[in-house]
């Protein structure tokens, strides 16, 4: 039996390795080639200490309170070199990858659909060359190189990890690099690269409600997220709010619909900003945010979207005392260059 172990370091980089029962992170980190900060791997020094964010795992009783304290083992503080997996676990590197003489993944894959989902997004249909399946953890993004061009362009996943099909729902914008070549030239097989994964925004182990606040194509990780609950299963109530700016804007309401089908607690909401439409529900998310959405703060709120709808939940969540169990958020701006297109923060 193996575990899958998520190394995320503090540069946004995800790396995935198999850790075999009985082994440590350490050890088999350094069977993947990938270099974690240690001195003595005997639990002495505390170099190699991360923080375990979800899973199951040993730590033993071989190390010394000076490489890790119960105060620090009990916010969830591991040692690698003593860290024995029961489950697959995500584990925080407080170093850069490259520091670790490891980086971001490669995957090459060809274009298998485009389609124009609305005036405003595309989805991008990628088929992965075979075997190269891409793992990454609901929520994260790769960068995909613009066929023709050495550029790239940050995007979330849409689908679910592991599949050798990957989607993405891709902003429409006005003379923008992907946008001009997925509108007139894109055709099927063109080839692709994309790197990754990246990012800190994704789901985390579902141990209370969730509340998803989604902005136009923000709404691509929740859909991977919903993929990912329907996939293993969920007991807890799942709540989605989408805001998009006109009608036209709403999309992947089928899945959406299909997933209150699929997931035993799961509803959402749909918001439209434009004063002049017809739905039911008109202004932004926060006019919307009933409080039985957040249980009293006993909720996880992952928030994903453009800058100005981010700032504006923040806001509001510090006006009316909102302090969530967990927030995690992440803010997009499609038209920025690539380093500067995502960023990722939690809170």
């Amino acid at each position: 039996m193996s575990y899958t172990i998520a190394l995320n370091f503090e540069d946004g980089v995800t790396r995935f390795i198999s850790c075999k029962e009985g082994e440590t992170v350490l050890d088999a980190a350094y069977r993947h080639k990938v270099n974690l900060p240690m001195d003595c791997s005997d639990g002495v020094c505390g170099t190699c200490k991360g923080t375990c964010e979800q899973g199951a795992f040993d730590l033993g009783d071989e190390y010394i309170d000076e490489a890790l304290s119960d105060e620090e083992a009990a916010e969830g503080k591991v040692l690698t070199c003593q860290m024995v997996p029961s489950s697959d676990c995500v584990v925080q590197v407080p170093v850069a990858s490259t520091l670790c003489k490891t980086g971001v993944g490669e995957f090459p894959g060809r274009v298998a659909e485009v389609e124009r989902l609305s005036e405003d997004s595309f989805e991008l249909v990628v088929d992965l060359d075979e075997g190269e399946g891409l793992t990454f953890l609901p929520g994260q993004y790769v960068n995909i190189q613009v066929p023709g061009s050495d550029e790239t362009r940050s995007y979330s996943f849409s689908s679910l990890p592991g599949e050798r099909r990957a989607s993405f729902l891709i902003r429409n914008v006005p003379n923008g690099l992907m946008s001009g070549y997925l509108t007139g030239a894109a055709k099927p097989e063109d080839d692709l690269t994309l790197t990754g994964p990246m990012g800190s925004f994704y789901l985390r182990e579902v141990e209370r409600p969730v509340l998803m606040l989604a902005g136009g194509t923000g709404l691509a990780p929740f859909l991977s997220m919903l993929r990912q609950l329907q996939a293993r299963g969920c007991d807890q109530p799942v709540r989605l709010l989408y805001g998009v700016n006109v009608d036209d804007h709403l999309v992947k309401l089928d899945e959406l619909d299909a997933f209150v089908e699929a997931l035993p607690d799961f509803a959402y909401t749909t918001v439209v900003a434009d004063a002049a439409s017809e739905h039911p529900r008109k202004g932004y998310v926060t006019h919307h945010m009933a409080p039985e959405l957040l249980h009293d703060g006993e909720v996880d709120v992952y928030l994903c979207g453009p800058p100005p709808m981010v700032d504006a939940v923040l806001a509001h969540f510090r006006e009316q005392g909102i302090s969530p169990a967990s927030f995690h958020y992440e803010k997009f701006a499609p038209s920025l260059a690539p380093e500067e297109a995502k960023k990722e923060a939690v809170a």
